[in-house]
């Protein structure tokens, strides 16, 4: 039985993202709290970022003034290599059903991390897309955040640009830089379409891979955490090194495999992979060129 209706089917296709209440049981948005709340625990006892992914990259990336007092945990990156809980979740909720139906029946799971606004956090994610970071052979791609806290108006909601996922894609490269982020006039061209995406606990965003977005700071008093999961068509092939690999990259999660490749026309220069622990250094130009 489906479970997407047709107009919430035509509004993902038209606007780019679909927001749904209840994407996960209350059950399991404790289970993500818990494990969530123990890193941030673990994340007092270091002054710098820490752990390591399979890439040889540093897992845990703390804020710059991250202070065992007020801890400052902005990401983890691929959690469900180091979590059960993650790891059930990136495989069988409801998020990766709907998924399967707007881009499927056949899917596959590229990557995951946790982005978390503590309290306070002057964490800004610049307006970007997310397709120029991960190229495909066709944009058959979602991004999904699921709320693992109440996301207001407050502590520094996504904010996107509907519709925008139909237009081109924007230079994420500036003066020789690779910036992860768009020129600051073309957000201003769409100034007057930006929409707030808030809900509670559980609820799950569904954003087209070449929707424009960013986040403000959260200078709030509660904590805005997302576990974000990237899903793909199971016939697109990766056209760049994988930023964020773990031993899940490419599992098929639904469907079978058509063992057929599907490309659609598009142009844009391929990113460059960060050395640092997360695209935050890039964006804050904090990253080694390459």
């Amino acid at each position: 039985m489906a479970l997407l209706t047709q107009d919430q089917k035509d509004q993902f296709w038209r606007n780019g993202v679909l927001l749904i209440e209840d994407g996960i049981t209350p059950g399991e948005v404790a289970r993500l709290k818990e494990v969530f709340s123990d890193w941030v625990e673990e994340s007092r006892n270091h002054s710098s970022d820490y752990g390591e992914t399979l890439d040889g990259r540093l897992r845990f990336d703390l804020q710059p003034g991250h202070s065992a007092e007020k801890p400052a945990l902005r990401r983890v990156q691929s959690p469900e290599e180091v979590s059960d809980v993650f790891a059930e979740l990136m495989r069988n909720a409801s998020t990766v059903d709907y998924c399967a139906e707007l881009i499927g029946p056949g899917i596959r799971f590229h990557h995951g991390k946790v982005n978390s606004k503590l309290p306070g956090s002057a964490t800004e994610v610049k307006w970007h897309q997310d397709f120029p970071f991960e190229p495909m052979t066709n944009d058959d791609m979602i991004t999904c955040l699921l709320f693992i806290d109440d996301v207001t108006l407050e502590n520094g909601p996504l904010e996107v640009i509907p519709g925008s996922h139909k237009g081109p894609l924007y230079p994420h490269w500036h003066d020789g830089l690779f910036t992860g982020a768009v020129a600051d006039e073309i957000v201003e061209r769409h100034r007057d379409q930006i929409v707030k995406c808030t809900g509670r606990a559980g609820s799950v965003c569904l954003m087209h891979a070449s929707l424009l977005h960013g986040s403000a700071p959260n200078m709030s008093d509660r904590p805005r955490t997302l576990y974000i999961t990237t899903y793909y068509a199971e016939d697109a092939i990766e056209l760049s090194p994988n930023h964020l690999p773990s031993r899940f990259t490419h599992d098929l999660v639904r469907g079978e495999a058509s063992g057929r490749v599907r490309c659609t026309p598009y142009e844009l220069r391929l990113p460059a992979v960060p050395k640092a622990t997360s695209f935050f250094a890039q964006q804050e130009g904090n990253d080694v060129q390459q």
